[in-house]
């Protein structure tokens, strides 16, 4: 008999803190990518201002702020849960994030805008695009 304990070692795999960090940081960078493209936008002269059969509405930065922090938090969940279900979770979610980005631009050109305005909504959904890789390990 020994007098010491042998336990078995964990062979659970942890992270880098820099690994854990990735995706917040991804959302945070994403997020000033987005409205410093918005704020660039607005500055060559778009006016945000779009319009379909229901009115007018006018999409400012935090409307902008906004829709970027909710689609990246869905986007961060329906990655995690894709992970954790399947083995391939990161490549159906990299694809599912791609189409949804090329979806996104569907709108823009259905609704009553100007040609800046179209421009820069095309650029600001392209910034949110930027979640893809940052969201890869």
């Amino acid at each position: 008999m020994s007098l010491t304990e042998n336990r078995p070692s964990s062979t659970a795999v942890t992270r880098p803190t820099g690994s854990r960090l990735r995706r917040p940081a991804g959302i945070v960078a994403t997020l000033l990518v987005t409205l410093a493209v918005w704020a660039v936008g607005h500055l060559a002269g778009a006016d945000y201002v779009i319009t379909d059969p229901t009115g007018s509405a006018r999409i400012d930065l935090v409307v902008t702020a906004g829709f970027t922090l909710v689609v990246a938090l869905v986007g961060w969940v329906v990655l995690a849960l894709l992970e954790r279900l399947t083995r391939r979770g990161t490549a159906i979610w990299t694809v599912l994030a791609v189409v949804v980005l090329v979806a996104s631009y569907v709108p823009v050109f259905l609704v009553e805008a100007t040609t800046g305005t179209r421009i820069a909504l095309v650029a600001v959904h392209t910034a949110v695009g930027l979640l893809v890789p940052a969201f890869r390990r």
